[in-house]
Parts: C-alpha cells; sequence; structure tokens
C-alpha cells in the first residue's frame, strides 16, 4: 500500500468535522423548519437540510486540502450511485457520512454522529467518528492504533472488550435488513447473548465497540460511509471483523454483512450462537 495517511493528518478531519459540527449540525439540532425532512429510499431513510449543508462543508474543506482527491459523499451517491465505482482506483478517497443516525437526530435524540474513512485504491487508511454534542472523535490510523481525543486535548487508547462467552457478551445487533430465512434465525438466537440493543446509529456504535463496552456487532447493509470508519476503528483497536462466511471485508463490498467480535476465535462462538451451524463459513 503506497499511499499511508499520518496522524496529524487524520486530526485534520477531526477538526473539519468540529468545524461543520458547529456551523451546520447543532444549530438545526431540535431547530429543523418545515419541510427540512424528506424521505429518500423509504420513510425510515431520511435527508435533511443539515445532512446536505454539512456534507458540502465537509466536501468544501476536503477539495481544498486535497485537491484531485475523490469526493463520496451519503448525499452525493444518493443522487449518483455511480460515484462509489470510483472507490477501487482512487489513489486517495474520502467516504463522508454527514450525519449518522439522521433518525435519532430528526427525533432530536442526541444520539447521532458525524464520519470520515480516507481510502487508497479501495482499502481504509484512516478514519474519524466525531460526536457533535461531547465534541470529540475516535480516530484511527491504519497499523498505528485507534484512540479517542476529547475537547481538551486529552487522548485516551481505544482496546475492544476482552473475549467472552456467548452468554456473556453485550451486542449491537441491527437485523431489521437480514433477508429471510436469516433474520428469523438471529431474532430467535438474540437471548443466547447476555444482552442485544440497537442505537439506530452506527456512529455511537463503532465507538461503543472500539471503546471495549460490548463485545460484538452484526450489521447486513454495507453502504460504505456508514461501516468503512468504523470498521478500521475497531480493527485498529484489537478487534476482528468478517463477513457472514469468514472473508475479510472492503468498503467496495455491498454484500455478505458483517459480524464483530473481540478475536477470531469469539467471533466463530458468536456467529454459531447467532446463525447456527447451517451457514458454511470460510477459512479466516
Amino acid at each position: 500500500m503506497s499511499r499511508t495517511f499520518t496522524r496529524e493528518e487524520t486530526r485534520r478531519l477531526a477538526a473539519i468535522l468540529a468545524e461543520t459540527a458547529q456551523t451546520e449540525v447543532m444549530p438545526r439540532f431540535r431547530n429543523l423548519p418545515d419541510g427540512a425532512v424528506r424521505g429518500k429510499t423509504s420513510p425510515r431513510d431520511l435527508v435533511t437540510d443539515a445532512d446536505e449543508a454539512a456534507e458540502r462543508l465537509i466536501a468544501a474543506r476536503l477539495s481544498r486540502l486535497y485537491p484531485g482527491a475523490v469526493l463520496i459523499g451519503e448525499e452525493a451517491s444518493a443522487r449518483n450511485p455511480a460515484l462509489l465505482n470510483m472507490l477501487v482506483d482512487a489513489d486517495l478517497a474520502f467516504l463522508i457520512d454527514p450525519i449518522d443516525g439522521t433518525r435519532n437526530y430528526v427525533a432530536g435524540l442526541p444520539l447521532f454522529g458525524m464520519m470520515i474513512a480516507a481510502c487508497h485504491r479501495g482499502d481504509v487508511i484512516a478514519g474519524v467518528i466525531y460526536d457533535p454534542l461531547n465534541r470529540d472523535g475516535a480516530l484511527a490510523v491504519r497499523g498505528e492504533g485507534a484512540w479517542i481525543e476529547y475537547e481538551n486535548g486529552r487522548q485516551a487508547a481505544l482496546a475492544v472488550a476482552s473475549p467472552a462467552p456467548p452468554e456473556d457478551m453485550d451486542g449491537l445487533i441491527a437485523t431489521g435488513n437480514l433477508p429471510e430465512p436469516l433474520r428469523s434465525t438471529v431474532n430467535g438466537n438474540l437471548s443466547r447473548l447476555a444482552s442485544t440493543a440497537s442505537l439506530r446509529c452506527a456512529a455511537h456504535e463503532y465507538r461503543t465497540l472500539a471503546a471495549g463496552h460490548c463485545h460484538v456487532a452484526l450489521y447486513n447493509q454495507l453502504t460504505a460511509w456508514d461501516h468503512a470508519a468504523g470498521w478500521l476503528l475497531h480493527r485498529e483497536a484489537g478487534g476482528y471483523s468478517a463477513h457472514f462466511d469468514g472473508s475479510p471485508y472492503k468498503p467496495t463490498h455491498r454484500t455478505g454483512g458483517l459480524l464483530y467480535a473481540p478475536d477470531a476465535g469469539s467471533w466463530q462462538a458468536a456467529r454459531r450462537a447467532l446463525m447456527g451451524d447451517g451457514m458454511e463459513s470460510a477459512e479466516t
């Protein structure tokens, strides 16, 4: 991999998200006028004026720092799905999720985040997940670890939870987009874990996972901007993840689901507990 990303560059990504949160996201929180919320593909898939304004500002700042970089934002991709095809060959591309957890944002729930992932030829090389309310960022650089930076400048390393048997695992499990019969299988097996929940916000779920406050996460809908930064955060915090068949994830993949755990052994145990033994697993 020829293109790398430094910690200082990654901090600049966090600074862009912090500026955007202050100017575009938080002033509109619990203050959206009539007509500022619209549906996209379904009544649960929302976009707001805040999403669109935030994405424009983030893109402008990234273009200034990295002229020629490919910018793939959630809202721009909704208008032009072909943008995602540029991820494979781009020397430098940025995946932008201006507000993750838009349904929570619209509902006035203080549980949403902002994400940027830097990619080189389809590989994630850096990622930031920013919390606009607490004004801190979870950052990761490929090969250099993951950490959280607080508003006062304090830093703390991130580390996933210790391995545990399924009956002691806490999980963040989203089953709504699983196909049948897998959806019914997983829903029927949730009680095999100690607890399960969904925050309706991948940004905070990934931060919770990478900080060691839960063991397992499961997703099926693999929109790249929702997962690339969090995947790297979890990996650099020491965790293990793979598609449901055991194959490795890349942000260019749009199917196959994702399962996260502290290590390969607990990944296998969680997969058996949630999905049973009927799915063939690739060697990992």
